[in-house]
């Protein structure tokens, strides 16, 4: 009985994981908000750890065309994309330009960290637009360098999508901007990223 309950469950369970593969694809695409450390901070935690720690650093991994549109946090340090706009190369399935890896993206941020001479212990905040894909990647890119305090702003600059009304689908919950927090359409020029950098 043992063997033929330890087959059928078996068996059950090679179905189940081909059946549900695609949901798996989406649980290990959510997964990847999840970073080495396991630190996290909403924004308004985030702006609160920058006001109570003056060593704190924001780093914005967005890409330079999104900041124009939507916005920039004002205490923003350092702004390096981690991925790129590639306009190049317009995908007619998606209806849009595809979004490469920014290749530099570790040399430049480097570059930036240690010009304003930040400590491997001092806290490094990441934020993107909705603290989906790109903060925590580029935090593990930053805690592999050797810092040891990194956090990914878990509704980035944007925050999440309305679920209903008229503005159904836009970012309007919560993140940065929707927090009331410091923000404008200007960019600070020290802070720009340049793509000859």
């Amino acid at each position: 009985m043992k063997k033929t309950l330890s087959t059928l469950l078996l068996a059950s369970t090679i179905a189940l994981s081909v059946t549900v593969s695609p949901i798996l694809a989406q649980e290990e695409a959510a997964a990847y908000r999840e970073t080495q450390l396991g630190l996290y901070v909403t924004a308004k935690e985030a702006y609160e750890l920058m006001q109570d720690n003056e060593r704190a650093v924001l780093v914005d991994v967005r890409d330079p065309v999104e900041i124009k549109f939507t916005g920039f946090a004002e205490p923003t340090d350092i702004h390096v994309p981690w991925v790129l706009a590639d306009r190049s190369s317009f995908d007619e399935e998606s209806r849009s330009w595809p979004m490469v890896k920014n290749e530099a993206f570790e040399k430049q941020i480097k570059t930036k960290l240690e010009a304003l001479d930040v400590a491997k212990d001092d806290p490094v905040i990441v934020m993107c637009r909705s603290g989906s894909t790109r903060s925590a990647p580029a935090a593990d890119v930053i805690t592999e360098m050797g810092y040891s305090d990194v956090y990914s702003v878990t509704d980035g600059f944007e925050g999440g999508k309305l679920e209903e009304g008229d503005s159904k689908g836009v970012r309007a919950v919560s993140g940065w901007r929707n927090a009331g927090l410091p923000w404008s359409y200007q960019v600070d020029p020290d802070v720009a990223w340049q793509a000859d950098e």
